[in-house]
């Protein structure tokens, strides 16, 4: 992706379900659950680089011996810097005594995670700082066992005033800028109820159902009780992924099916998707429920999981964004007039190389279809030469672009700044011909278009192309996002300004204050959360007419090569991704009211100047 945008966050589960001895005879170490979690938040490592964090409860402790251990780190490294501390209080132990890993008695004692019940998680600050206090997971502490919590998730919740209010809570200044506060202190709350009424048996199940109905938002969240129950639970339109695995041994879940697959070495069909509203909770007796926590609602599973998010190692995740660029195939082939010998195909490394892939099929398909068809035409009239020229004809393609370094720009100075960014991607001279080629590259998609206009753009600029090109295999990026990906502001969006300027060459942008009026209204009358004004702000223009201003807008001053920009539709998106149906950001229809509600706040800080969040 050329515009970075913050990334999902990661959950690791685990409950062990045997005795560490069996793990120390089985596996050889009493340390297995430990190194499963480690490998659990790697393999989901490009989900969260602002911090991580690990929780850990122990079962059957004695009174007086801590039960509960939580550690987190947002160092550069946090998932090793984490694990390394792990791993040093073992070395001091063997220090003492040298054969203590083979005593998992001991071991449990005196290692301070080697807990059954583990919780990872990897973090993308979406909301809050990027300090340390704001990594998962949250914990609250009490005397009673049962009233400790340690909670992790991935989400963004848009109702975050109204549950402190919920539970009488005046938030404080930490708990105002952390939706996972807001989601501590209402499960808290029914935690403690749930004690009260059954302090032997806690009910987890209908806590959960009375907690999470009050939450606005998408959500994959686990949690840890001090007692020993745990839960994982997913939102009720399945907007945030979730995946579990269970056997004599284990239940695991993450955020990623394949980080489950590669961990353990199980098949596809054995790492389950956790549907829509279910939840998972393994009770501190070993017993396993997966229940209805919500109703389910319409899935809207979050199409960006499958353009961009998660990793491409999942075979299903991967057939699906090749898919996306063997849609591109057909509007390429009319933007550039079938012409395919004067033109070179590329991608922007190294996110969008998969539906490269998928794009060099569509073209390779249409290409053997010209080739039979004028083999089949020539009747007998061919030779040797002629057979070979022909069926020897490839779809031109080339590594054009280079992003072998993570520059930084240490310069603040504007001018200075995009001089220093246009270095960030390096190009492969003499690829292309001068002024004859037509020089196509496809990204997986374009959110603010900056890095475009400031690097890519002028770097393919210097081969000289006859035209450039660019594909996006995401349709155009029109709305906030409230749910998980960090974009929520209007401005920021390049279709959002490209429908700006729009309005203002037909003389009408008058009628953008009468918007943001009836936003500012609907708002006073409490009704903002009902429906997407800012839909109205695209309705006159065509996709075509957005794609053209765009190209317009990431063409840098000056440029004298031609830019086209061509975008997925949303057909041919929910065709590549049918079961990841999540579309808001391109279309505008959120699946809770609290979309409408950010979507239409977003615009009055735009319209008011104002550069904040719209939630």
């Amino acid at each position: 992706m050329s515009d970075a945008i913050k990334h999902e966050c990661g959950l690791a589960f685990i409950r062990l379900r045997k005795p560490f001895s069996y793990y120390q005879q089985q596996f050889g170490t009493v340390m297995w659950g430990l190194n499963k979690l480690y490998l659990l938040m790697e393999k989901q490592h490009n989900r969260g680089q602002d911090g991580a964090g690990v929780a850990a409860v122990k079962l059957n402790v004695e009174p007086g011996y801590p039960f509960l251990q939580r550690i987190r780190s947002s160092a550069q490294q946090p998932i090793v810097d984490i694990f390394s501390q792990i791993k040093n209080e073992v070395k001091e132990l063997e220090k003492f005594q040298n054969d203590i890993t083979r005593h998992p008695g001991l071991m449990k004692g005196h290692i301070s995670f080697l807990g059954e019940l583990l919780l990872g998680h990897l973090r993308y600050g979406t909301q809050g700082k990027n300090n340390v206090e704001f990594c998962h997971p949250f914990i609250k502490r009490n005397t009673v066992p049962a009233l400790n919590l340690a909670l992790a998730g991935n989400f963004n919740l848009v109702n975050t005033d109204e549950l402190f209010g919920l539970v009488n809570m005046e938030p404080g200044e930490f708990q105002k800028q952390s939706d996972l506060a807001a989601m501590m202190e209402v499960i808290h709350h029914y935690l403690a109820r749930a004690e009260q009424e059954n302090p032997e048996n806690i009910n987890v199940l209908k806590l959960l159902q009375k907690a999470t109905s009050l939450f606005d938002g998408g959500f994959t969240v686990g949690g840890l009780v001090g007692n020993g129950d745990a839960f994982v639970f997913r939102d009720a339109h399945g907007i945030r992924p979730a995946y579990y695995y269970i056997n004599d041994d284990v239940v695991v879940a993450a955020s990623e099916r394949a980080a489950i697959r590669t961990v353990f070495n199980v098949g596809e069909n054995e790492v389950l998707e956790l549907m829509p509203g279910k939840g998972i909770i393994v009770k501190a007796d070993g017993t396993i429920q997966i229940e209805q926590i919500l109703p389910p609602k319409e899935r809207k599973a979050c199409s960006f999981e499958r353009i961009y998010f998660s990793r491409g190692s999942d075979e299903k995740i991967y057939s699906e964004r090749a898919a996306l660029g063997y849609n591109l195939s057909e509007q390429v082939l009319d933007a550039i007039n079938n012409d395919l010998k004067n033109t070179i195909f590329s991608f922007i490394p190294n996110t969008a190389e998969v539906a490269f892939y998928g794009l060099q099929k569509g073209l390779e398909d249409y290409l053997n279809k010209i080739k039979i068809q004028r083999i089949m035409s020539w009747g007998k009239d061919f030779d040797e030469e002629k057979l070979t020229e022909m069926v020897t004809r490839r779809v031109r393609v080339e590594k054009v672009a280079i992003k072998d370094v993570k520059m930084r720009t240490f310069i603040t100075e504007d001018a200075s700044r995009n001089e220093m960014v246009q270095h960030v991607y390096d190009i492969t001279y003499g690829t292309v011909a001068k002024n004859q080629d037509t020089l196509v590259v496809i990204d997986d998609s374009i959110v603010r278009g900056t890095t475009l206009k400031e690097s890519i753009v002028r770097m393919l600029g210097r081969l000289q192309p006859k035209k450039i090109i660019i594909l996006s295999s995401a349709p155009q990026i029109r709305y906030p996002d409230c749910y998980g990906i960090d974009m929520s502001k209007l401005g920021d969006f390049i279709a959002f300004r490209a429908a700006m300027e729009l309005w203002k060459e037909k003389g009408q942008d008058h009628c953008l204050q009468d918007l943001y009026l009836k936003c500012k209204e609907l708002d006073r009358a409490g009704g903002i959360h009902q429906e997407n004004i800012v839909q109205q702000v695209y309705a006159p223009f065509s996709t075509a007419q957005l794609s053209n201003k765009i190209a317009e807008l990431i063409t840098p001053k000056g440029f004298t090569i031609p830019v086209q920009v061509i975008f997925q539709t949303i057909e041919s998106l929910h065709k590549a991704c049918p079961t990841n149906t999540g579309d808001w950001y391109f279309t505008g229809n959120y699946p809770t009211p609290g979309g409408n509600r950010v979507v239409n706040k977003a615009f009055i800080n735009y319209m008011e100047g104002k550069n904040v969040r719209g939630y």
